[in-house]
Order: structure tokens, then sequence, then C-alpha cells
């Protein structure tokens, strides 16, 4: 019982210990987190062609997401497409890391994949959740539809019935 005890005490000291930590990063605020991503932000040459082509990418690919919500087909191929890219970004990073003096000015793929996580893989989910909530939102309105038809039909049923 002791032993139960001690092992119980000591778990709680160590969950005390990481809310005290979290709590002091909570305290900091955002500010390091912010500081980071203007840093990271203005780190990059943003006209560079290969990135403004990048970005136009995404810009088309999220205005076809949009624009075709109504296509569940469509959508299941923008998905497939995005989660795609998400899967191949490891080795697109390496590919890219070993050949970025024959489109970019600077390497920006380093081993950690930050740099294509950031302009390529976030992008790309956002795209595919963007496509999914339309998705959705179709699937209820059909949803919606057919309750108001097999209400209707019922209807009709016990009309014809009475009659």
């Amino acid at each position: 019982m002791e032993e139960m005890q001690a092992a119980v005490t000591a778990h709680l000291d160590q969950v005390s210990g990481l809310v005290q930590a979290l709590s002091s990063e909570l305290r900091r605020g955002m500010g390091p987190a912010a500081d980071n991503l203007r840093a990271f932000v203005r780190a990059i040459d943003w006209t560079e062609p290969w990135l403004m082509c990048l970005m136009a990418f995404h810009v088309v690919l999220l205005l076809t997401a949009v624009g075709f919500r109504r296509n569940a087909n469509l959508q299941l191929f923008l998905l497939f497409l995005a989660y795609s890219g998400v899967y191949l970004a490891e080795k697109m990073n390496k590919y890219l890391e070993e050949h970025w003096k024959s489109f970019a000015s600077r390497n920006y793929f380093d081993r950690s994949g930050v740099f294509i996580s950031v302009v390529w893989s976030g992008p790309l989910i956002f795209i595919s959740v963007v496509s999914v909530v339309c998705s959705l939102i179709a699937l209820c309105q059909l949803m919606v539809k057919w309750k108001r038809a097999e209400l209707r039909h019922r209807a009709r049923l016990a009309r014809d019935k009475l009659d």
C-alpha cells in the first residue's frame, strides 16, 4: 500500500511540474512564437519566381476546391492530390535540397523539412480541410433533401391509406 501511495505521489509531483512548466510558457504569451514566425517570413525571398508559382498553385487549388464544392468526385480527387503531395513532401525536400541551385537563389530545404512543411504541406493540408468541410456541408444538404423526400413519401402513403 505504501508503494502505491509513493507511486501516486511521484506521479502527482511529475504532473504538477508539467502544469507549472505549461503555466510559465502560457504566461510568456505568444511573443516568442510570433517573433520566430516573423523571422521565418523575413528570411525568405518571396519574389523568387518558383515561390510565386507555388503560391499561385495553392491559390488555384483552393479556388478550385471552393468553386467545385458540390462536385463530390472532384473533391475526392483534390483530397487525393493534396494528401499525395503531403506524403511526397519528404522525398521532394531531399530532391530539392540537392538541386536547389537550378531554380533558387538560396537553399531553403533543410534536413528537418521545416520550409517544405510550411510552404508546401501546410497549404495542402489547409486545402484538404476546406475540401472535407465542403464535402460535409454537401452531405448534410443531401441528407436534409433525402429526409424531406422520405417525409413527403410517408405523407403521401398515409393520405392514400385514408382515401
